[in-house]
């Protein structure tokens, strides 16, 4: 079990930018899989992108070649930098963790990202 706590959201134009991160309470070094989901009012919950324990990332279409995931272990913290941002982006951005392949995943409370001109 790992507790995460998510940052960085906030408001920004279409177009800019925004780093999330998601803060791990133990070491992240030999977590199965990391990833981050968002959910817009209204929508279901999606997968954003994942970085396996390997370091290989796997992104949603919608976000591929604008947003990088990517990890510190040394600082025990998953990033997602989001480039670009566009009107369909706004959501709750959550962290996600799976400790092992049998492990139920655990979550963080999740950070807004709003975009907006």
């Amino acid at each position: 079990q790992v507790q995460l706590v998510e940052s960085g959201g906030g408001l920004v134009q279409p177009g800019g930018s925004l780093r999330l991160s998601c803060a791990a309470s133990r070491s992240i070094v030999s977590i199965y899989a990391m990833c981050w989901y968002r959910q817009a009012p209204g929508k279901q919950r999606e997968l954003v992108a994942t970085i396996a324990g390997g370091g290989g990332t796997n992104y949603a279409d919608s976000v591929k070649g604008r947003f990088t995931i990517s990890r510190d272990n040394a600082k025990n913290t998953v990033f997602l930098q989001m480039n670009s941002l566009k009107p369909e982006d706004p959501a709750v951005y959550y962290c996600n963790a799976r400790v092992s392949v049998f492990a139920t995943p655990d979550w963080g409370q999740g950070t807004q990202v709003t975009v907006s001109s």
